[in-house]
């Protein structure tokens, strides 16, 4: 049934407009009442966007699956993700429902609405994750809005060219500028130092005690 209203949104969203369609339109092509439509919509608006609280509330459990043990940025990173696997399962839809946000304004201001809850989300885990840190809350929010930007910039040329070509390698690369300005730079292991060697020279037949001085002495100025 969900799938259906979508399906029959989607089709009259492009034969007659946005703003042009109602609910009524829509329930009618689907074949169901209204009261179906808003059991599983609240809106006309969200029907355009209709995996994103599906999708938030799965990267929201992903993040909180995660350890301490986890780098933080690489965490919201694989988080961001997620959302990219969401664009790519029906890369049609995606396109459709990208130029209908840029024709229709209001749309446009929603979907702004919708990319600020996952800023919110990965940030709150990034809050966590600094609090010890002096200025965490700042470091938090920054990455957070890096890691979408990042990501939103590569998903739209993607977008842009109707889905065309591999969404998961352009996102990869923006995710890995952000990983590479904000994320743990490695410790490089200490090299261990090498041990002191002291070379003694000494007459053939000089005493121990002579010897054993002279490397007492040697060390000392050591």
């Amino acid at each position: 049934m969900r799938d259906a209203l979508v399906a029959a949104a989607f089709r009259l969203f492009l034969e007659r407009g946005y703003e042009q369609t109602t609910v009524d339109d829509i329930v009618a092509l689907a074949g169901v009442g209204r009261r179906s439509f808003f059991r599983y919509f609240p809106s006309k608006e969200d029907v355009v966007f209709p995996d994103h609280e599906r999708c938030l509330a799965d990267m929201t459990a992903f993040l909180a699956g995660g350890s301490d043990d986890d780098e933080p940025v690489g965490r919201v990173c694989d988080a961001a993700r997620l959302v990219l696997r969401m664009y790519a399962e029906n890369p049609t839809f995606s396109v459709q429902r990208y130029r209908l946000t840029r024709q229709v304004p209001g749309l446009r201001a929603y979907e702004l609405s919708v990319v600020w809850r996952y800023e919110r989300a990965l940030a709150a885990y990034l809050r966590r994750r600094f609090a010890a840190r002096r200025e965490g809350t700042l470091q938090a929010d920054v990455i957070a809005a890096a890691v979408v930007a990042a990501h939103n910039n590569a998903l739209r040329s993607w977008l842009r060219s109707d889905g065309r070509g591999e969404a998961s390698s352009a996102v990869d690369h923006a995710l890995d500028y952000v990983q590479s300005a904000f994320g743990a730079v490695p410790v490089p292991p200490v090299a261990e130092q090498p041990e002191d060697v002291v070379v003694v020279v000494a007459r053939r037949g000089a005493p121990l005690w002579r010897v054993v001085q002279e490397i007492e002495a040697t060390l000392g100025r050591g």
